[in-house]
């Protein structure tokens, strides 16, 4: 299979995760009793209401061109921490649904690519020349499972902050408000100037393909 091809079934992935990502912050949320995210129309699998330009598209385009980590993100689900019925412990189940729902996806489609690899006694494996009911399951449970672990990170404004927040001594939180504007700073320095994304991903996928591909 041609290259192009490949990045094309990866980028499609990728942006069906981000939505799907968001989709289950509102979800939860209006489950809890916010109803912010549906009165905005974004509890839709319409991708056109949750594409953010930079995030979404721009970003993710510029780091695959460049061989720099592929990040992206969707437009934040809007969430009313007023409205949910127990504020600090609801939101951090609002902010861990948005991981939760890329693991969860991820296992699905890796089972579906392993249910349909078939070796035949092949030692060398070549995932470009994968078939199609092999290769789309395995990319979409690789970008599932990047854009979960990488938004576990404790870093705002990504989800995995919000455990920092939940377990932070209420005394310590308001040093943390102060921290978070500059969150996005120490994640930029972090993925695109060091390795330390990789190093703690590239096991998980090793992980991955070795359950898929065996």
């Amino acid at each position: 299979m041609h290259v192009d091809s490949v990045t094309v079934i990866f980028f499609s992935g990728l942006i069906a995760a981000i939505i799907l990502h968001e989709i289950s912050h509102g979800l939860v949320a209006f489950v809890l009793g916010d109803d912010t995210a549906k009165q905005a129309g974004r509890l839709t699998l319409n991708p056109v209401p949750h594409i953010d330009p930079f995030g979404s598209i721009l970003l993710p385009v510029l780091g695959a061109l460049t061989h720099l980590p592929v990040v992206g993100w969707a437009k934040p689900v809007p969430v009313n921490p007023a409205r949910l019925r127990n504020g600090r412990r609801d939101l951090l189940l609002v902010s861990l649904a948005g991981p939760g729902s890329n693991f969860a996806l991820a296992a699905v489609a890796a089972f579906v690519a392993r249910s349909q690899f078939h070796p035949n006694g092949a030692t060398f494996i070549v995932v470009t020349d994968l078939p199609m009911r092999v290769l789309v399951p395995l990319l979409f449970a690789e970008v599932n499972l990047f854009l979960g672990l990488f938004n576990f990170l404790p870093i705002p404004p990504l989800d995995g902050a919000a455990l920092v927040e939940r377990v932070l001594p209420r005394d310590w939180l308001e040093g943390w408000y102060r921290f978070r504007p500059y969150g996005i700073l120490v994640l930029f320095l972090l993925v695109f100037s060091t390795d330390v994304t990789s190093r703690l991903f590239q096991p998980f996928l090793d992980h991955l393909y070795r359950f898929v591909l065996g």
